[in-house]
């Protein structure tokens, strides 16, 4: 395979990965998910922050970044969600009738797959600039926590 296409590859499926799991995650904040209002986010962003911080032990510098990261993964779950209002709407939709809709499925699929793909080399990058400003100790604690059962975010 391609370098190219095993790092697009690679990008595409890490960045869903990032947002699944702070879409999975928000359902435990004040029973929002999708629809957190700016406030909400605002304050799960610094409880993150906060925790990975400590977590980690960050300096300033790498604070920042983790902070760029979150707003560019919050950038990307708002792609993600569209103008849509109520997601289960949309789906509903696809079997309301006595048929299901495939060509508008296919068209939830394109319009999911390009928001992805539009906002991945960002997060990408963000999520490469703070990874890289980890020191060694800080890296390999990263990936100890993520080999753990419930992983990164897992609370506790």
């Amino acid at each position: 395979m391609r370098p190219w296409i095993k790092r697009t590859l690679f990008g595409l499926f890490g960045a869903s990965l990032l947002v699944g799991g702070l879409s999975a995650c928000s359902h435990r904040h004040d029973g929002h998910g999708w629809q957190m209002s700016a406030e909400d986010q605002a304050r799960f962003r610094g409880k993150m922050i906060d925790r990975v911080s400590a977590k980690l032990d960050l300096n300033e510098d790498q604070k920042q970044r983790l902070g760029v990261l979150a707003d560019k993964l919050q950038a990307q779950r708002a792609a993600l969600k569209g103008t849509t209002t109520d997601p289960r709407a949309e789906i509903q939709a696809l079997v309301k009738g006595d048929k299901f809709d495939r060509s508008r499925a296919q068209a939830l699929v394109a319009e999911k797959t390009a928001a992805i793909t539009a906002q991945s080399p960002e997060v990408i990058a963000a999520l490469g600039d703070f990874y890289d400003s980890l020191k060694p100790e800080q890296q390999a604690k990263v990936r100890d926590l993520m080999q753990r059962r419930h992983g990164f975010w897992h609370r506790g």
